[in-house]
């Protein structure tokens, strides 16, 4: 396996040479546990960690690898290495971590495309959806919607829920497909590009490893079966993980997200919510809300039903939990900005203290 199927390209062959990291082994991390990382390369498979300067100087989670990245590492055996770089990350898909406030998760870097996995028959959620497509906009990510599990529901049900999606989304393509009947597989396999990342995207138990794995042809994820207790999928996937198929994709299982909490995504908003962003510009007050204003352009469409009420209030809970990230991101980055002042103080003071 070479690095161009891992993904390498252009960009990062240069970044390399600017940097000159020639002598360093150049490998894709393809999974995390515990700051331990399992990197590919071209010789195989290399267990890492980072230097203890990496880890000391990083401001937060994005200072650290994820699966994904590009890193350069130096390798002191076949088995194990020390990671020193990671190379600059053309996309971030992440989301506002949980019951951390003010701070992101990653869930992965360096993707093309996501695939927004949805069960058919239980999992369907047009807000849901919307707040992926957010994300992913705001990542520079291009989605891809797939309803899975189309075996449990009817034709005409299938076709009704496209309707759904076509009247609130815009320009996304969407495919349904089933894993137990394969029906389906073939045409979204056939849109996976050679050395492109894929990322999936959707709760636990709508089917995403096993649809990596009907598309590598073979049992390369862990899956479990169907609870008969609940008809739900059952919880498998616990961590992220980079797979690279036969035919030359690159695969990014991603453990089920139960919330989907909205980061610093103003672009991504205005992509989903393009009627909304468009009819921004006709209301009467710049700095309009959306929300009771005289003049609205928006609520006028939302009265009139050119803008579905359900996405309009999706809308404003997702621009809610935007302004709220935004404040207590800055509220964060005040209190380290005046913890960093209060400890150079402190060093500043011991200084003087040692030469009296």
């Amino acid at each position: 396996m070479t690095s161009a199927d891992l993904g390498f390209n252009e960009n990062f062959e240069k970044f390399r040479d600017e940097n000159k990291l020639v002598g360093f082994t150049i490998g894709r991390v393809a999974l995390e546990h515990k700051e331990r990382y399992i990197v590919k390369t071209e010789n195989g498979e290399i267990e890492a960690e980072i230097t203890g300067n990496m880890r000391f100087s990083a401001q937060g989670r994005e200072d650290f690898p994820a699966v994904g990245d590009w890193v350069a590492l130096q390798a002191y055996d076949s088995d194990f290495g020390i990671i020193h770089k990671i190379f600059p990350r053309f996309s971030v898909i992440k989301r506002q971590a949980v019951a951390k406030f003010g701070e992101v998760q990653i869930i992965a870097v360096n993707i093309d495309f996501a695939f927004i996995v949805q069960a058919a028959d239980r999992d369907f959620n047009l807000n849901r959806i919307e707040r992926y497509l957010t994300i992913c906009y705001s990542s520079k990510v291009k989605p891809v919607i797939i309803l899975s599990k189309t075996d449990l529901i009817t034709p005409a049900e299938v076709t009704e829920i496209k309707e759904r999606i076509a009247a609130r989304v815009n320009n996304v393509p969407v495919f349904a497909l089933s894993n137990i009947t394969k029906e389906g597989c073939g045409e979204l396999k056939n849109i996976i590009e050679k050395g492109k990342t894929y990322c999936l995207l959707g709760s636990s138990g709508v089917g995403k490893s096993t649809l990596i794995n009907n598309l590598a042809g073979s049992e390369m994820l862990k899956t479990d079966a169907i609870s008969e207790v609940t008809s739900k999928g059952r919880h498998i996937t616990t961590r992220r993980e980079l797979v690279v198929l036969e035919n030359g994709g690159i695969l990014i299982d991603n453990p089920g997200m139960r919330e989907v909490g909205v980061a610093d995504v103003s672009e991504g908003l205005e992509i989903t919510f393009d009627k909304i962003s468009e009819l921004s510009g006709n209301c009467r007050f710049a700095d309009c809300t959306h929300t009771s204003e005289t003049g609205c352009a928006v609520l006028e469409a939302v009265e009139t039903g050119k803008i579905s009420e359900q996405s309009y209030s999706n809308y404003l809970k997702m621009e809610k939990e935007k302004a709220y990230f935004e404040s207590t991101s800055a509220e964060r980055r005040k209190k380290d900005k005046d913890f960093g002042k209060m400890l150079k103080n402190y060093k500043k003071d011991m200084k003087k203290n040692k030469f009296k």
